[in-house]
């Protein structure tokens, strides 16, 4: 494996601006090569869709390459790639279309560890159609999802588990295939959003077993959009289709108006990123892309342990749960000082970093909200070890 900080650093601009970026959790900066990709899409002719003329083509072509780069990203097939403005949107068609069917006594699960994009379609489901909502709950003190619970939660009844790959909060990385094999023996759908995780760590929706996995590209650098990738394509035909176009097939039934192919391009780009991280990686993009996330992962893997130690060495700072399996995020508090104070100290000194009150989500089930909240921060590809020692230092003079 070879992944070369100081190479991939040189990839994004915006590093020029002095800060240290450990704000990924809300999306990491973007590289050159996306720029450039949007820009260029921008300035070229292209028009709508089933024309005969070039611009027309070159809309489809585009369209084409990001289903290709999506379905390479998670290991799936291109005709069950759906395209979109972001993970959110293509979650709430998803409930939309999915629930058409559901009546009072049947079930969803989802998880306190999600993101409310994974939670809020299916509950507003569940108002809909009056069927029942259950949690999978956390360990308070790991901050792990315990698999077990799956087992008493899933019955006959349920339509439909929603579940994260990784907690963009805690870092958090569920066990999916045992909550895939209890999901399958009760014939319920699982749902899993991966874009915290699609950064980190390689996927495969087969190996995983997931019906459908929900991305965003902004999530590693690429442009504002979403994907739902269908493990089994031909699920599409059997929806409810929200398009304005009365002919649509396939992705085509979940998405809605003419595509930005400007930031379409970009995604294309942003996958092309992701599988070169590593600059010995060969072989197809897919498998070049396991190649370079399994890098990732290792060095990642070793800045984080890092990360932990020292903060846990700094007697004021406590960090948030120690769940065995993770991606580079991870929350702490200090020891009498507020989360938003504790944040504009590091802000100060050329950190990055956010501040949850904990009044909601994982952070409500573990009781932040009542020592002033959590200061949360986020390594990303072109995280350093001299980023690391600067944050520890800064936390340390909250002491």
């Amino acid at each position: 494996m070879a992944f070369d900080v100081a190479r991939v650093r040189g990839l994004f601009p915006a590093l020029g601006d002095g800060w240290v970026h450990l704000d990924a959790p809300a999306g990491m900066q973007v590289p050159e090569q996306v720029a450039t990709a949007v820009s260029t899409a921008l300035r070229a002719p292209v028009s709508g869709p089933g024309g005969l003329f070039p611009a027309s083509q070159r809309a489809e072509a585009i369209v084409d390459a990001a289903r290709r780069s999506v379905a390479d990203l998670v290991g799936g097939d291109p005709a069950g790639v759906v395209l979109g403005p972001s993970a959110a949107v293509l979650l709430q068609r998803l409930a939309d279309a999915l629930t058409d069917d559901w009546f009072m006594g049947d079930e969803v699960l989802v998880s306190r560890l999600d993101h409310p994009a994974n939670i809020a379609p299916w509950l507003r489901a569940t108002q809909r159609t009056g069927s029942a909502v259950k949690w999978a709950e956390i360990d308070i003190e790991t901050c792990e999802l315990p698999s077990w619970q799956y087992d008493e939660l899933v019955t006959d009844r349920t339509k439909l588990i929603a579940v994260t790959a990784a907690s963009g909060s805690v870092g958090t990385r569920p066990d999916l295939g045992k909550i895939a094999s209890v999901a399958r023996e009760h014939g319920s759908m699982l749902v899993v959003d991966a874009s915290s995780a699609a950064p980190f760590v390689p996927l495969d929706i087969n190996a995983i077993e997931a019906d459908v996995v929900a991305l965003s590209a902004n999530a590693w650098g690429g442009p504002p959009v979403g994907a739902l990738v269908f493990r089994d394509p031909s699920l599409l035909d059997r929806l409810p289709s929200c398009s304005v176009e009365p002919g649509a097939r396939g992705p085509e039934r979940l998405e809605l108006g003419p595509h930005a192919y400007p930031l379409l391009a970009g995604l294309v780009a942003s996958v092309d990123y992701l599988a070169e991280l590593d600059d010995t990686a060969s072989g197809t993009r897919r498998e070049r892309l396991v190649t370079s996330l399994a890098s990732v992962k290792a060095y990642q893997a070793g800045l984080l342990a890092n990360l932990i130690n020292e903060l846990r060495w700094l007697r004021h700072v406590m960090v948030i749960g120690d769940a065995m399996r993770r991606i580079p995020t991870l929350a702490f508090t200090v020891t009498g000082v507020k989360a938003t104070d504790g944040v504009e100290h590091l802000a100060a000194r050329g950190v990055c970093a956010f501040a949850d009150p904990g009044q909601h989500g994982v952070f409500s089930v573990l009781g932040v909200g009542e020592v002033g909240g959590v200061i949360r921060v986020g390594l990303a590809h072109y995280t350093n070890a001299v980023e690391i020692d600067q944050l520890v230092r800064a936390v340390a003079e909250l002491g």
